[in-house]
């Protein structure tokens, strides 16, 4: 495990240095989820791969980029599921983005979930690993080093709220939960970057980050592999809790490497809200 970390530190180097000098532009392709990719989706993802073939340890790799797992080591027992660049369509405003990393032992699924890493680009690069623990690191760029910061928890219960999804497409039970919130005085914090807006909640104590389920994409949108379940991961090991409205997380099956689902991350008393709520529409 020490080894795929140390390589995502390098990696995550990598990448920063790419955001700060590589083209931004979009490319002529659209990714196996259906995005349209930038320059740099494909760049970081070439960056991701170079590193995790040649770390002993991972048997395999699946990019959000790429349709198919790709073999790395024979004698590997992790498989590495990863967004090289989460919300690279920010880069062209200059907002943060992400990379996130799932680490799996025995195959994709939430139940084989060992660890998650994200790091997120922005004015500080800065690293969490959860393992039993939740740790957060912050690149020192004078040393080129990832130094150890604090470990992370959530509060019972936090001010922070991000709403994804397009509000039209919402349920009226989903809103009605939203508004409610916002009525309690919940402030709204939301970029359109998965990364951040997680990280956010996550460092400031507690809150609700909601992409549901909506008219036009019942299945979610989040993917599961990629995002939904090392963020799952991050979030159980810090306290908080990870649903999709009636289940844990890291309970779903998958379908295809692909797949999707709504997800709910945040601290207990949200979380708890929204199981009431979506329980009562069931």
């Amino acid at each position: 495990m020490t080894e795929i970390i140390n390589s995502i530190q390098k990696i995550a180097i990598e990448i920063k240095d790419a955001i700060k000098t590589k083209d931004t532009g979009k490319v002529e392709t659209l990714n196996s989820s259906g995005d349209i990719q930038v320059k740099l989706d494909v760049i970081s993802d070439e960056i991701v791969e170079r590193h995790l073939l040649k770390t002993s340890s991972v048997i395999e790799i699946i990019s959000e980029e790429k349709e198919d797992a790709m073999p790395a080591n024979a004698n590997g027992k992790y498989f590495v599921a990863y967004d090289p660049l989460d919300g690279s369509s920010l880069i062209d405003v200059n907002l943060s983005v992400g990379s996130i990393f799932g680490i799996y032992k025995g195959g994709y699924s939430g139940e084989n979930i060992v660890a998650a890493v994200y790091v997120v680009y922005g004015p500080r690069v800065e690293m969490v690993v959860a393992r039993d623990t939740v740790e957060l690191f912050r690149l020192n760029e004078k040393t080129n080093e990832f130094e150890f910061v604090k470990e992370l928890r959530l509060e019972e219960k936090g001010k922070i709220l991000g709403p994804g999804g397009t509000q039209k497409h919402w349920y009226p039970y989903h809103k009605e939960m939203i508004d409610g919130f916002f009525k309690e005085g919940y402030r709204l914090r939301y970029s359109g970057g998965m990364v951040p807006d997680l990280h956010q909640i996550l460092l400031k104590g507690g809150g609700l980050f909601a992409y549901p389920a909506t008219s036009d994409k019942p299945k979610g949108k989040l993917r599961k592999l990629f995002e939904v379940f090392p963020f799952a991961y991050v979030y159980n090991k810090a306290g908080g809790l990870a649903v999709d409205g009636k289940n844990d997380l890291l309970d779903l099956d998958t379908d295809g490497y692909h797949d999707t689902t709504p997800c709910f991350f945040g601290s207990n008393y949200e979380i708890k809200r929204v199981l009431q709520i979506y329980g009562e529409k069931s």
